[in-house]
């Protein structure tokens, strides 16, 4: 069998009001929109970086599959 792929949720927490571009631009590539929605995305070293650039206006935690 293969191994499955480790994903995490990404929630918005933080209002994007008022932030950088860069930031907003971020939230619409990882499918964030309304504050309080989640998505749930495959653990990739481009996801992760993504969350890194606006960690402080999401929560992340590890899904089980």
């Amino acid at each position: 069998m293969a191994n499955p792929s480790k994903k995490i949720k990404i929630t918005l927490t933080g209002s994007p009001i008022g932030r950088q571009e860069k930031q907003h631009r971020v939230l619409r590539g990882l499918g964030l929109r309304k504050l309080g929605r989640s998505v749930v995305r495959e653990d990739t070293p481009s996801i992760r970086g993504m969350v890194a650039k606006i960690i402080h206006l999401v929560s992340v935690e590890e899904v089980s599959s």
